[in-house]
């Protein structure tokens, strides 16, 4: 590899992920500052999924992606779980197969992490924008926040494919969780003291509307659902206090009813708009 690298391995979960794939990958290759390596996982997807994520490996440097594959479809907690233990570095990063990364993010991030070494965790703003349009230009200085190790904010301040942390952290992804498997996480990791930190700026792109579009996160009722069950992990684990864990949960149930009335609103636009289409073919 020509390029300098970051000590950073990159976990992508994949299922039937063949039509989105390619973009996620070029994103991660075309970083300033590109990992060390890059781990694909098939989750069991059964369709040529793990053919065409070795094909996919072919066409880079030998070595530089590896790809997993599992024979049973368990879940992204799973995948990013079985990458992880294969991981070389000591940096974790996460991007999920239908998303794409600025040419920045990786060099900006270990930028800020040089700094400061003692943060844990890392996560920066993202964005939903077209496929294949321009990242938005970036803002400097910098502005970086320090999250506070509570679960009282109005959206989590943590998106998976944002993330870089530290991999020698003593927790997992949860694989009784299909959804919210990541915002447990990421709690567990906030409440126990590790210091985390947020950049202020997009430097990654999400492709579909982050909840109510299609995949895991489309079904608003599960996700809600998944939410209230992993806070109740955390009162569990006793990472939350009895008003900490109520007060997240109103909290949540005022952002599940905005929620479905955006979703609602987005899906009478469709149709408003897929109405006026067929208006102009007649």
């Amino acid at each position: 590899m020509n390029k300098a690298c970051a000590p950073v391995s990159t976990i992508v979960p994949c299922y039937r992920c063949a039509d989105t794939i390619d973009a996620a990958v070029a994103s991660i290759s075309a970083q300033r500052l590109r990992p060390a390596e890059v781990l694909l996982v098939d989750d069991g997807s059964r369709d040529g999924t793990l053919e065409y994520l070795h094909a996919v490996a072919r066409r880079h440097e030998p070595g530089w992606i590896r790809v997993l594959g599992s024979d049973m479809n368990a879940g992204p907690a799973a995948a990013r779980n079985l990458a992880w233990r294969h991981a070389a570095q000591p940096c974790i990063a996460f991007l999920d197969a239908d998303d794409t990364w600025h040419p920045q993010k990786l060099a900006v991030q270990m930028g800020v992490l040089e700094e400061q070494p003692d943060l844990a965790l890392l996560a920066h703003r993202m964005n939903v924008q077209e496929r294949g349009a321009p990242p938005p230009p970036q803002r400097y200085p910098l502005r970086v926040r320090v999250v506070q190790p509570h679960l009282l904010q109005w959206r989590s301040p943590f998106q998976t494919p944002s993330i870089v942390l530290r991999r020698d952290v003593p927790f997992r992804f949860n694989e009784n969780f299909r959804r919210s498997e990541d915002f447990l996480l990421w709690a567990q990791i906030l409440l126990s003291g590790y210091r985390c930190a947020k950049i202020e700026h997009v430097l990654g792109s999400l492709h579909k509307p982050a909840f109510g579009a299609s995949g895991l996160s489309g079904d608003l009722r599960a996700m809600y659902a998944a939410g209230r069950r992993a806070r109740a992990e955390l009162y569990r684990e006793g990472f939350l206090g009895w008003w900490h864990y109520r007060s997240a949960d109103l909290l949540a149930n005022a952002r599940y009813a905005r929620r479905r009335v955006i979703t609602r609103m987005r899906e009478r636009t469709h149709r408003a708009s897929w109405a006026r289409r067929e208006v102009h073919r007649e």
